[in-house]
């Protein structure tokens, strides 16, 4: 493409993906810095510490899910190490699997069979 043609609509369409995604990442980093400073460095769900290095395993959560959403006093954050904000992305996935809560919730679970419930019984014939 010479100097004096306009650019494609690709062109364009590619600036603007790659714009947008530099701007999510300025925010993020910056939302990411706030709440660092805000919260313990402890995972919210199981409780592990970070320090260090590791501390780039803590991720900020958006209890609403809306990462647009970033007050000052950080209300809608919480941090969570990779593997409980992995689990708690893929609640809403099993939700929309199942058609409503997941199994243990208020839907019964789709197998009823238990194979080790006659397991206690069996242990105490042994003895």
């Amino acid at each position: 493409m010479s100097s004096n043609e306009p650019p494609s609509d690709i062109d364009r369409m590619d600036r603007i993906v790659a714009e947008a995604r530099r701007s999510r990442a300025r925010r993020e980093k910056a939302y990411r810095e706030r709440a660092l400073k805000i919260f313990p460095w402890i995972c919210a769900r199981c409780g592990r510490e970070f320090s260090g290095k590791r501390v780039r395993e803590l991720t900020v959560h958006h209890k609403d899910h809306n990462h647009d959403n970033n007050p000052p006093d950080g209300s809608n954050w919480e941090l969570l190490c990779i593997y409980c904000h992995d689990q708690e992305h893929a609640k809403y996935l099993d939700e929309e699997w199942y058609e409503g809560p997941t199994p243990g919730g208020e839907q019964e679970p789709p197998s009823t069979y238990r194979p080790f419930s006659g397991l206690k019984d069996l242990l105490k014939d042994k003895k």
